[in-house]
């Protein structure tokens, strides 16, 4: 079972490449599913029904957020509704929607897709460690669901890392969001769960994660007040996360990062099928 993860869409360059690419790339990486962060798609700051559509149409199967999830106070009454939004699963009872989900994959597997966020430098939610306890005491990795996939947006490395070992060995894949930067550590834990602290953001990488850098670079220098943040809107690189999962255990067989246009260097991940020319 092949699952990609693609990490915060920031603005319109995030999701137009998002749908330019996202099609081609579940023919070519012959994808089960797919995952995305969306809590940066509306204008840098939260989504609203029309982004998520966009994302839903261009082939996401689930979408995730954070932090940022309310920005646009019209998603309320839509992620009530729509079961394949998720909000993290550690805000208090009674917060409008849910934090995970189990999708159906296009040939009939279960995965449970589970959205958290951290605590260290975030606001203070509930205790996320404790959150993912209590959701997986209704699902088995290998049994109940064939895949399970844990989006920890956070801050902190290490929270993220202590995530992954707690986990290792029940989930397929603990991958981080938030700080918008690729980190280059995707590997396989000890006990078969992929890992990797930050998949980093789909978008415009001339920028400072993803604004425009004139005004945010403002922000440090003069330590003032400046206009609201606006994306960057150059050419975005499409950043996230492969895991090729055994379908029998839903442990990890196969795990790489995938960075496709802009600024970044690219990375492709699988070397068996790499697309022709390059990209």
């Amino acid at each position: 079972m092949r699952i990609l993860f693609l990490g915060d869409v920031v603005g319109r360059a995030g999701r137009d490449a998002v749908s330019e690419e996202l099609p081609g790339l579940r023919t070519a990486l012959d994808l089960d599913l797919v995952v995305v962060n969306g809590e940066n798609a509306a204008h840098g700051f939260g989504l609203t029904e029309a982004t998520c559509r966009q994302l839903y149409d261009a082939g996401a199967d689930v979408i995730t957020t954070g932090n940022h999830v309310w920005d646009k106070r019209e998603i309320i009454p839509y992620i009530e509704r729509e079961t394949r939004l998720l909000r993290p699963l550690n805000f208090p009872p009674g917060t409008p929607g849910r934090g995970s989900v189990v999708a159906t994959t296009k040939r009939g597997g279960k995965v449970l897709v589970v959205n958290l966020m951290a605590r260290l430098f975030m606001d203070a939610l509930d205790d996320p460690f404790a959150g993912v306890e209590r959701e997986l005491a209704s699902h088995r990795l290998g049994r109940t669901v064939q895949a399970i996939l844990v989006d920890f947006h956070g801050e902190a490395t290490s929270e993220k890392m202590a995530m992954g070992h707690m986990l290792d060995g029940r989930v397929s894949l603990v991958v981080g969001t938030h700080s918008h930067v690729p980190t280059a550590d995707a590997h396989i834990l000890t006990g078969g769960t992929a890992y990797q602290t930050d998949a980093g953001m789909c978008g415009d990488y001339d920028s400072v994660i993803g604004m425009q850098k004139e005004q945010a670079t403002q922000r440090f220098i003069r330590k003032m007040p400046t206009d609201r943040l606006t994306p960057a809107e150059g050419k975005a690189t499409l950043c996230g996360v492969l895991v090729d999962c055994d379908p029998a255990t839903g442990l990890v067989r196969h795990v790489a990062p995938l960075r496709l246009g802009g600024r970044l260097a690219p990375a492709w991940p699988l070397a068996d099928k790499a697309p022709a020319g390059g990209r």
